[in-house]
């Protein structure tokens, strides 16, 4: 499971209170802000020396989405012209909310390394909801379908779907399952 003490000592404060995002843009945490504000790549890491700057960066992106600065986080995510900087943009604009801009984004992360771990953590927890008819693909995909994940959370969102609190569940562990990505690979685990 998903262990802030993992990420060192800068980043475990802004990690320990678990959020349950909203779909959409949220309220921003302010007690957040200073600890995100003073945020850098050469210090967020320590003591581990930083390997890769993008994942560093995106680790940031993260952080700023998580406790829903979503302008900060574009701002940093879009400066990563790699898949995982991609899957932050995507993420973002899904919550922002806009849907065409998320998927287009999904579009040019491919077949992210995160993927088969998320389309399982899904399954698990659609299993455990009560079961409906668009949460359905849910428990039959065999590979993650970010689009087919985008619609649901619009729909979710917006009404149209009682399926707010499994999205935003899946929209959590989905945060966990990309921030650990791309900390390992930003330390070099």
């Amino acid at each position: 499971m998903f262990d802030p003490a993992q990420y060192g000592p800068v980043f475990q404060p802004l990690l320990d209170q678990e959020r349950l995002n909203s779909l959409g843009p949220g309220t921003p945490n302010d007690k957040a802000f200073p600890l995100l504000q003073a945020l850098s790549v050469e210090q967020a890491f320590l003591p581990r020396p930083v390997k890769d700057v993008g994942m560093a960066k995106c680790c940031l992106a993260g952080l700023w989405l998580y406790h829903d600065y979503l302008e900060e986080s574009h701002r940093v995510s879009q400066s990563v012209s790699t898949s995982t900087g991609s899957y932050w943009h995507g993420i973002m604009h899904r919550r922002e909310p806009d849907s065409w801009n998320s998927k287009y984004w999904f579009d040019r992360v491919g077949q992210h390394p995160v993927f088969p771990d998320l389309c399982e953590a899904a399954k698990n927890l659609a299993e455990r909801d009560s079961p409906l008819p668009e949460t359905r693909f849910l428990l039959e995909q065999k590979r993650w379908d970010p689009h087919r994940f985008v619609d649901l959370c619009e729909a979710s969102r917006t009404g149209k779907s009682r399926a707010e609190n499994l999205c935003r569940t899946i929209q959590l562990r989905e945060w966990q399952l990309l921030f650990d990505y791309c900390y390992r690979q930003a330390v070099g685990m």
